[in-house]
């Protein structure tokens, strides 16, 4: 890999500084691309952004930035991309900033022309970065260090940067993107940080993002994600036709993997998934959908007995443990449901009993 550092003034980072909107922003005479399509949109306050620009003015330095080197031979944006903005928004004439000793706010062309080619011949350093996706992947992580930081999905997006990327940010990177007016209800994260599109490929991809990626960069074009992502949200809006807030932040895609050719009875589905949301035993609500498909109780968090219950039943047990018989110190022995829950058993007192540790996880599949 290569790394190489180099000194780029403001005159020529912001020559050919064009701001197309959903189709990117671009400058360096063209062939910097400062935010491509679909990508984070800019989030910088006015404050962190008249910092900048107060930094420039005072020649003060400001922190490193870094660009990749991308298989056309231009440039793109890894970090530094919201000061980039700042940078040429302002002397695009976008925004008034304090300068100097003048007390009011001034844009670009309001300043002196030695102010102006101060803030012009302003040499910003730049490392920029060729090499294997893996190696760049690898150095963005560990320089990923300071200022609005990229999320894991972004760095991904510069180091597998092609037509497949770019096509699927339509979809997913950008709020009020298809993918978010479908499945807002079923998705957590913010769609401009691109957990909607991380969170797909990891479906998709069953935990493989990077290689996924990797096999589909070339791609001319992202339907086939697109595609998938509207049947997990079809088949989990078919298969539980209540919506609950529950629903929310489930993993859908995986289960859609596992279940999606299962024929399910819904109407049973949801009176199952109804009774247990009035269970008091279960803890956690949002891992009933993961139950009434998997049959796991571990998704349910069932409540645990309380200590005044354990101590009740190994007083009435004499610490004797029910299955091996062998007399055990409270501390070595672990409560239990006599009628499982599964089978109605409630947790409650008359439903406990001891067990020594090794006979109950033995009784638990542990």
């Amino acid at each position: 890999m290569k790394i190489e550092l180099k000194e780029i003034t403001v005159r020529e980072l912001t020559n050919g500084y064009q701001d197309n909107n959903e189709n990117g922003i671009v400058g360096f005479g063209g062939i910097l691309d400062i935010r491509p399509p679909y990508q984070r949109e800019f989030i910088y306050k006015d404050k962190q952004r008249d910092a900048v620009i107060n930094t420039l003015t005072k020649d003060y330095p400001l922190n490193v930035m870094y660009w990749a080197v991308r298989e056309d031979g231009n440039f793109e944006v890894i970090d530094g991309q919201q000061r980039t903005i700042s940078i040429c928004q302002y002397v695009q004439g976008d925004y008034s900033v304090m300068v100097g000793n003048i007390p009011s706010q001034r844009a670009f062309h309001n300043l002196q022309n030695n102010e102006q080619d101060q803030i012009m011949n302003y040499k910003l350093m730049v490392y920029i970065c060729s090499g294997t996706e893996s190696e760049k992947l690898e150095w963005f992580k560990t320089i990923n260090i300071a200022g609005e930081k990229l999320t894991e999905q972004e760095l991904r997006n510069a180091v597998y940067s092609g037509s497949w990327v770019s096509d699927a940010k339509k979809y997913f990177s950008k709020t009020g993107c298809v993918a978010y007016q479908i499945g807002n209800k079923y998705l957590i994260g913010a769609v401009n940080r691109q957990d909607y599109f991380q969170t797909t490929i990891d479906w998709i991809s069953k935990e493989n993002i990077e290689v996924y990626m990797s096999n589909h960069q070339h791609d001319p074009n992202a339907s086939a994600l697109w595609r998938y992502f509207q049947d997990v949200i079809s088949w989990t809006e078919a298969t539980f036709t209540v919506y609950r807030k529950e629903m929310k932040g489930i993993n859908w895609g995986f289960l859609y993997n596992v279940y999606k050719d299962k024929i399910f009875d819904t109407k049973m589905l949801e009176k199952e998934i109804s009774d247990l949301m009035q269970d008091e035993d279960v803890s956690k609500k949002s891992g009933i959908y993961e139950y009434v498909l998997t049959r796991k109780e571990k998704y349910l968090s069932i409540r645990s007995f309380t200590d005044k219950q354990k101590r009740e039943a190994f007083e009435r047990q004499k610490g004797i443990c029910i299955k091996c018989n062998v007399q055990f110190e409270l501390n070595e022995m672990e409560a239990d449901h006599i009628t499982p829950w599964h089978e109605g058993g409630r947790t409650n007192a008359e439903n406990c009993q001891m067990l020594c540790k090794n006979d109950n996880r033995i009784k638990s599949g542990k």
